[in-house]
């Protein structure tokens, strides 16, 4: 496809892209559609949210949905943006029920924002402060696939508080001029995500390149990273050296060794937290969104990802991939062969729960 078609600009420091958001928050005519995990009631959610209420002041439709769990906020906070006939809806609210945890572990960890039939945002950050200083990768994509995401956002507002439904609809591969819009939801059977990774994995022939914040992935994606790197692939890993979650830290050290045994190349990101979400393969194929590379997303969330070529977004993701691995540090094998008994024991201890992080 002519990259004129379809303008994608990444931007990986919150410092620019939270105020090109507000940019064109500001340029919306008709709607503003919003999926997002974390809309936390601090500085930040409340610029977002007082330029949604000035937007829906001027007559333009505004509709968001929020995760219950990850919000940070509540339905007080939206208050004057109901009263003007905003919609705020939350996703599957906490309840104390006999099976608890089944329900309420499943969340909605997508980051998707809609301005008109023209402006989409997808990516890693969520609409929060606590993060300003982290490394993200959030994607502006202006064209007509817009209304593709928008109607995504439409479909998980029809089955937010539900339990049961058609798992095969929900995951249905949207394709737009060459573009594959790839959904996931909670399930064991369907997850289109890890499909697409392991196609691309497995079908690489020089690079693989991924940057991801937590790093877990099952031992089908890792048995294709290491056959890939055993068959003269290059694969190269940047992952946190401290995430912000510790314990999911520990867990991935006991994965680390079998694949640097098989060339794979791991680098760790020392400084601010990294939470960029990017893959490509052979420097033609990308793959973004707002997926992780564990489990959890795999099994339990409903996350998007953009599949796809774009020479455009290749050089600019390549450039991000090269300036990150200016400042990583090299996983050393050695040194984790020699890592603490106490170590191991955690990771033992931790595996029969590595579903869960």
């Amino acid at each position: 496809m002519d990259d004129k078609e379809l303008k994608i600009k990444m931007y990986n420091d919150p410092l620019q892209f939270f105020p090109a958001i507000l940019n064109d928050i500001k340029s919306a005519s008709k709607y503003i559609y919003l999926e997002i995990y974390r809309f936390r009631n601090d500085p930040i959610g409340i610029r977002v949210r007082d330029n949604l209420i000035n937007k829906c002041r001027e007559g333009v439709k505004i509709r968001l949905l929020i995760d219950s769990w990850g919000a940070s906020s509540n339905i007080t906070f939206f208050k004057d943006l109901i009263e003007l006939g905003g919609e705020v809806t939350f996703f599957k609210k906490i309840r104390l029920t006999w099976d608890a945890f089944t329900k309420n572990h499943r969340r909605d960890h997508r980051k998707i924002l809609v301005i008109d039939d023209r402006i989409t945002w997808i990516g890693s950050a969520n609409i929060s402060g606590y993060a300003l200083n982290w490394r993200e990768s959030m994607f502006r994509i202006q064209g007509k696939i817009a209304h593709c995401f928008r109607d995504v956002i439409r479909d998980n507002l029809k089955i937010f508080n539900k339990y049961f439904y058609d798992k095969i609809a929900y995951t249905r591969k949207i394709t737009w001029e060459g573009f594959e819009i790839i959904r996931d939801v909670p399930s064991i059977t369907f997850q289109p995500i890890q499909r697409k990774f392991l196609e691309l994995i497995k079908n690489a022939k020089n690079e693989i390149l991924l940057e991801t914040p937590y790093f877990l992935p099952g031992s089908n994606l890792r048995k294709a990273l290491a056959d890939a790197a055993l068959r003269g692939v290059k694969v190269n890993i940047i992952i946190p050296k401290k995430s912000d979650i510790h314990v999911l830290d520990v867990l991935a050290g006991k994965y680390l060794g079998e694949l640097a045994r098989a060339r794979v190349n791991i680098h760790f990101f020392p400084s601010q937290n990294l939470h960029s979400k990017i893959f490509m393969s052979d420097r033609k194929y990308f793959m973004v969104g707002s997926a992780n590379f564990d489990y959890r997303s795999f099994r339990y969330q409903h996350e998007i990802c953009l599949f796809g070529e774009h020479k455009s977004l290749n050089r600019q993701l390549l450039r991000h991939f090269q300036d990150s691995m200016r400042s990583t540090e090299p996983f050393d094998y050695f040194t984790w062969q020699k890592r603490p008994y106490l170590q191991r024991f955690f990771e033992a201890l931790l595996v029969p729960f590595r579903h869960l992080f």
